[in-house]
C-alpha cells in the first residue's frame, strides 16, 4: 500500500508473545522488523506502482557489451531472480529504465483521450511498472539481507527519485481526475468486492498522497518526502552500522564463567571471522548478545554489552541519529498538517484498523497497568535470589535475563540449553513445514537448483496437495555483516492474475539465529524457535495469496492486521501436541520427552510482564513522537524520558527500542504503528481459539481461515474478513488469558 514507503518487505516483526527475549530478541529486530519487512510488512507492489523519476532509458548494454540481466528474460526456475548475473553495477540503470517506463506508463494512462473506466484506469494502473517491480524486488531486498556499500550509496541516490515519481503519479491532476471519475461512479459499477477495494484505496493513495493540494502545497509536499526518504534510510544505515562495529572482545577464560560451551564455541568462531584467534568475541548481533546477558556471571561485562545495545547511535559521532529524529518527526508532523490532519499518528492510523491515536492509547492502557503489575512481581523473585546469595545490589536493567533465568530455574526447572537439543533447526523448520501441511495440505520441497543470493540460503518449491505449485520459498537464517539485525519476510514478486494467468508469489525469510558452529548444528533457543514459526507466518500470507491485483494482495493490508497471521502461527511452536509432532533430539531422534513439555507449558506465562512491557513502553514513544502537535525543538533523550516517566515504567526495564536505534519508528514503516503487534495479538489469540474449540486441525476451521483471512489480502475490510471467519468480533479474553493477566 502507498503509505509504506519501502519496497516489499515486512521489515523486522516482533514477537510480542514470544518466550523469554522476543522483541529485544529479534525481529525492524524480531526487530522480530518488519526490516520486514520497510513500511514491512506489506507492501511493495502497492508502493512501487506509484513511484519514478525522469531520467532518460540507459542502454540495454553495459560497458563491455554485457546485457543488464534485469532487461532480459529470467530462463530460471519459476522465474526467480538469477543472483550470480547481477553486478552491483546493473542497479542504477535497470533503475533509471524501469523508472522512465513507468512514468511512461502511468503518463498514457493520465492522458488517454478515452473516457475512464475501470479497466482502463484503475486496472491499467495495478499493471505499470513490471520492470521497476523486478529491480525493486531484488534490490531492496538485498539492501536489508546481504548488502555492501554500493548498494547503500546506490540506494541513496535512487530514494528522491523514487520519491518524485510516487509524488508525481499521486499528484498528477490528470490521473486523479480519471480515478476519481470511476471513484464517484464505484456503486453503479456493478464491481465485486476486490474491484470494489481496489477503486476505494487507489482513490485514498491519491486524496492521502497530495492530490487535493494547490500547486504550491504539492511542491512543498515533494520536498518534504524527499527529504524523508533520505533520512530514513540513513537512520537504519546507521543502526546497522553500529551493530558492526561493536566489539566486546574476551581474551581472559575466566571471564566466560557461566557461558554454555556452544555459546563460548560460537564467540571463538565469531573471533577467529574478524582475525582475533586466541580470543572470544561478543556482539549485538542477538544470538551473540542475549546468550551472554542471560548466562555470564561476569556482572560487569554484562552491563558493558547491555549499555552498548541501548546507546547505540546516541554518541555524538558520525552515526549518531538525535538530530534526524528531530528532522524526521517534525517533517512527519509538516506532512500531517499538509494534507489537514492534527498529527502524523492521525495521518498514518486512518487506514490502520485503529483508525485513531485514542483508540490506540485506549488499548494500550487497557494491558499496561497488570503487565507492569506483573513485572513487579518479578522483579521482587529476582531481588530474592540477589539477596539469598548474599549480594548487596538492587537488580538493574542488564541483570534481568540473568536472574530471570535463574528464577525460570527455579521455579519451572526449564533450562534453555536442556530444551536447545530438541530443536535443531531444520527440524523446526520441517516442524513449521508439517503444521503447513495439515492446515492447509501445502508442500514445502528442496530445490536446491534454484538460484539464491548467499550461500546460506536455502530455496524451496511451494505445492497445493494436488501438486499444484503455488510459490517459491527463500530461509535465510545466520547473521552476517552484510545484513540487517532481526527477523522479517520480504517478497520478491507478489501475487496477482495477469490477463487471467496467476502469477507465483515469491518469498523469503529472513533471520538472525544461532549459527551452528564445527561441532554442532544450529540449536534454536525456544525464543528462536517462536520466531522461525511467526516469520514463517508471515511467509505463508504471501505465499497463500489468491488475488487479483498486485495492489491489494499477500501481505499489503493495514499495519495492525499483518502481524496476526504471524503470530497466530506462534501458537503451534509450543502447543503440546504440535511439540510431540517435530521435537526431536538432535543426536539420538528422541521425541521431546513430556516431562519437558510440562515446564515448557508452566513456563508459558513467566516473564510476560517484561516482555509486554519493555514491548509496550516502546509503543507508547512511537505515539508519543508521533502525536506531537508542535514543531519539536529540544533533546530526543530528554522527550523519551518525560514519555517514559509518564507511564511510570520502573527502572529495572528499559524500552525495547530506545529512540536512536528505534528503526520500526524512524525507519522500518512502523511510525505511529508499533502497537500494532498487540492489537494483532487480541485477533490471534483469539482466532486460535477457535482452533482449540475445534480441533488444532480441523479441515472446516483451517479452510474458514485460509479462504477468509490468509489468501484474501486487502481485497476487502480486514475485520469484515475476520469476522466472516470468527462468526464475531474479537475478544481481548484470549489474549490476557494467555499472559497470565486475568
Amino acid at each position: 500500500m502507498a503509505k509504506f514507503p519501502f519496497f516489499f518487505s515486512l521489515f523486522t516483526h516482533d514477537n510480542l508473545d514470544g518466550k523469554m527475549y522476543h522483541g529485544m530478541a529479534l525481529k525492524l529486530e524480531i526487530q522480530k522488523g518488519r526490516d520486514c519487512m520497510k513500511k514491512l510488512f506489506i507492501l511493495a507492489l502497492p508502493v512501487l506502482l506509484l513511484v519514478g523519476c525522469a531520467t532518460a532509458p540507459e542502454k540495454a548494454k553495459n560497458e563491455g557489451g554485457r546485457v543488464n540481466p534485469f532487461f532480459e528474460t529470467w530462463n530460471t526456475p519459476f522465474g526467480v531472480a538469477p543472483f550470480d548475473k547481477i553486478k552491483d553495477n546493473d542497479y542504477l540503470p535497470a533503475f533509471d529504465k524501469a523508472i522512465a517506463e513507468k512514468r511512461a506508463e502511468v503518463l498514457a494512462i493520465a492522458d488517454s483521450a478515452a473516457g475512464p473506466t475501470f479497466e482502463n484506469t484503475l486496472v491499467a494502473l495495478d499493471g505499470t511498472g513490471k520492470l521497476l517491480e523486478k529491480v525493486s524486488g531484488v534490490f531492496f531486498n538485498l539492501t536489508s539481507a546481504d548488502t555492501n556499500d554500493a548498494l547503500q550509496e546506490i540506494a541513496r541516490n535512487i530514494a528522491p527519485k523514487l520519491s518524485a515519481l510516487h509524488d508525481d503519479t499521486l499528484m498528477n491532476g490528470n490521473l486523479f481526475k480519471r480515478v476519481n471519475a470511476v471513484y464517484q461512479q464505484k456503486d453503479k459499477l456493478d464491481l465485486n468486492p476486490e474491484q470494489f477495494r481496489l477503486v476505494t484505496e487507489t482513490w485514498k493513495d491519491f486524496v492521502r498522497g497530495g492530490a487535493n493540494l494547490n500547486s504550491e502545497d504539492k511542491a512543498k509536499l515533494k520536498e518534504i518526502n524527499q527529504q524523508i526518504s533520505l533520512l530514513e534510510l540513513n537512520f537504519g544505515e546507521n543502526v546497522r552500522k553500529e551493530v558492526n562495529r561493536f566489539q566486546m572482545v574476551i581474551d581472559k577464560k575466566s571471564e566466560l564463567a557461566g557461558l554454555p560451551d556452544s555459546v563460548v564455541e560460537a564467540a571463538v568462531e565469531a573471533a577467529k571471522i574478524r582475525k582475533l584467534d586466541g580470543k572470544w568475541l561478543f556482539t549485538l548481533d542477538k544470538p551473540s548478545l542475549l546468550p551472554f546477558l542471560t548466562y555470564s556471571e561476569n556482572r560487569a561485562l554484562r552491563e558493558k554489552i547491555f549499555k552498548a545495545y541501548i546507546n547505540q547511535c546516541n554518541h555524538g559521532d558520525e552515526l549518531d541519529n538525535k538530530a534526524g529524529i528531530v528532522k524526521l518527526v517534525n517533517l512527519r508532523l509538516r506532512k500531517a498538517k499538509l494534507l489537514g490532519y492534527k498529527t502524523h499518528a492521525d495521518y498514518v492510523l486512518e487506514e490502520n484498523v485503529a483508525k485513531t491515536p485514542e483508540n490506540v492509547y485506549k488499548l494500550l492502557d487497557q494491558i499496561w497497568k497488570p503487565a507492569m503489575k506483573t513485572a513487579k512481581r518479578e522483579v521482587a523473585d529476582m531481588q530474592k535470589i540477589i539477596n539469598k546469595e548474599g549480594k548487596k545490589f538492587k537488580l538493574q536493567p542488564w541483570d534481568w535475563w540473568y536472574y530471570a533465568e535463574k528464577v525460570r530455574k527455579a521455579k519451572y526447572d526449564l533450562d534453555d540449553a536442556e530444551l536447545r537439543p530438541y530443536f535443531e533447526l531444520e527440524t523446526v523448520r520441517n516442524g513449521a513445514f508439517m503444521v503447513a501441511n495439515k492446515l492447509y495440505g501445502i508442500t514445502f520441497t528442496p530445490r536446491p537448483d534454484i538460484p539464491v543470493y548467499q550461500k546460506d540460503v536455502k530455496a524451496y518449491e511451494v505445492k497445493e496437495a494436488d501438486g499444484t505449485t503455488i510459490g517459491v520459498y527463500y530461509a535465510d537464517n545466520f547473521p552476517r555483516p552484510s545484513k540487517r539485525g532481526g527477523a522479517w519476510m520480504n517478497a520478491y514478486r507478489p501475487q496477482h492474475r495477469e490477463n487471467g494467468k496467476n502469477i507465483l508469489p515469491i518469498v523469503c525469510n529472513v533471520t538472525n539465529f544461532t549459527k551452528p558452529t564445527a561441532t554442532t548444528p544450529s540449536l534454536l533457543s525456544l525464543d528462536e524457535v517462536t520466531t522461525l514459526f511467526h516469520e514463517f507466518g508471515h511467509g505463508l500470507h504471501g505465499l497463500l495469496s489468491n488475488c487479483t491485483y498486485r495492489k491489494l494482495a499477500g501481505t499489503s493490508v493495514p499495519r495492525d492486521f499483518v502481524e496476526m497471521p504471524s503470530q497466530f502461527m506462534e501458537n503451534w511452536a509450543t502447543d503440546p501436541v504440535i511439540l510431540k509432532l517435530y521435537a526431536k533430539n538432535y543426536k539420538t531422534g528422541e521425541v521431546i520427552p513430556d516431562s519437558l513439555i510440562k515446564k515448557i507449558q508452566n513456563a508459558g506465562k513467566f516473564n510476560q510482564g517484561f516482555i509486554t512491557g519493555e514491548y509496550m513502553a516502546a509503543s507508547y514513544l512511537d505515539m508519543d513522537w508521533h502525536t506531537i502537535t508542535a514543531t519539536f525543538e529540544g533533546d530526543p533523550m530528554d522527550f523519551e524520558k518525560k514519555s517514559m516517566e509518564k507511564i511510570h515504567l520502573i527502572p529495572e526495564i528499559v524500552e525495547r527500542y530506545r529512540s536512536p536505534y528505534f528503526r520500526h519508528a524512524f525507519a522500518g514503516g512502523y511510525d505511529a504503528g508499533y502497537y500494532s503487534y498487540i492489537w494483532s495479538a487480541v485477533l490471534d489469540a483469539d482466532a486460535f481459539a477457535a482452533f482449540k474449540e475445534h480441533g488444532l486441525f480441523d479441515p472446516a476451521t483451517a479452510k474458514s481461515f485460509r479462504d477468509n483471512v490468509i489468501s484474501r489480502g486487502n481485497t476487502e475490510d480486514p475485520m469484515v474478513l475476520y469476522r466472516r471467519f470468527r462468526g464475531r468480533d474479537p475478544k481481548v479474553d484470549a489474549l490476557l488469558k494467555r499472559k497470565g493477566f486475568m
